[in-house]
């Protein structure tokens, strides 16, 4: 028996437990680019109307505003994560520093509380600084809320990086931030990219954070503009609409996750070492 017939039987299990969620997109796909007649299980005609909005914006509003919001949020953040991130994780995973353990800690300690519950807190800071609803604001807090984790995952990375390589450089007269810089840093780059997608997949997908911190016209990311649309109890509803609008703002997402995919399997191989 093959290696390949054996695995036969679980690829079929697998195929039959994932089919719903196929069928589910497939329709999402078709049903706005097709009419179907209420009650209909396959479309009569194709159209390109549902997705007029994005050069209409009588239709559902100007989209190309939130998007452009969502994507200077999304940047900020990856930016602010990758920065801190990429020098906090190589001060804990190789420097000699007090209370280390105690900082490993509590970055797991942070991560672990949810945004919702820190909201009061949030607010009330934002607030006093002048930073309440401003794309500056949620920029902050959503890099803030992002970083032990990063910081967390980038530790691991340099833990893998030998100490050869470092140890070499510093013999050849190198200043610590030089060997950091042109040595240790190209070790890590699958990490540094890993986490940098990942930092901009949380802000682009983030929701609760600019609607409740950022709740101006001026300031609605993608995901704010698609919950204005989902009003299923009013007369003109359009769910067709909706999911156009839906599937355009899934569109980064998924071409990230096809260029990254690799790198984002392994953005949690970091090390364990304490």
């Amino acid at each position: 028996m093959t290696k390949n017939f054996a695995m036969f039987p679980i690829i079929v299990l697998l195929t039959l437990l994932t089919a719903p969620i196929i069928i589910m997109y497939v329709y999402l796909v078709l049903d706005t680019f097709s009419n179907t007649p209420p009650g209909a299980l396959f479309p009569t005609s194709f159209t390109l109307e549902h997705w007029r909005f994005l050069i209409d914006p009588s239709i559902a509003g100007n989209v190309w505003i939130p998007t452009l919001n969502s994507l200077i949020f999304a940047s900020c953040c990856t930016v602010i994560v990758l920065t801190i991130s990429s020098t906090g994780g190589y001060a804990l995973s190789r420097l000699n520093m007090p209370f280390r353990s105690f900082f490993l800690g509590g970055l797991m300690v942070l991560h672990a509380f949810p945004a919702v519950t820190l909201l009061i807190g949030i607010f009330l800071i934002l607030n006093f600084s002048g930073l309440y609803n401003t794309l500056t604001g949620i920029v902050l807090v959503k890099a803030a809320l992002t970083l032990p984790l990063g910081v967390w995952i980038m530790k691991g990375f340099y833990d893998a990086v030998p100490w050869e390589i470092e140890m070499a450089g510093v013999q050849d007269g190198a200043s610590r931030f030089t060997v950091w810089r042109r040595l240790v840093l190209p070790q890590i780059r699958p990490g540094f990219v890993a986490l940098g997608a990942f930092a901009f997949l949380e802000g682009w997908g983030e929701y609760l954070l600019p609607r409740v911190l950022a709740p101006s016209a001026d300031f609605r990311v993608l995901s704010v503009f698609l919950a204005t649309l989902s009003a299923p109890d009013t007369a003109n509803y359009d769910f067709s609409l909706f999911q156009a609008v839906g599937l355009f703002y899934t569109l980064p997402v998924l071409l990230l996750f096809l260029i990254f995919q690799n790198r984002l399997m392994n953005i949690f191989n970091g090390g364990t070492k304490g």
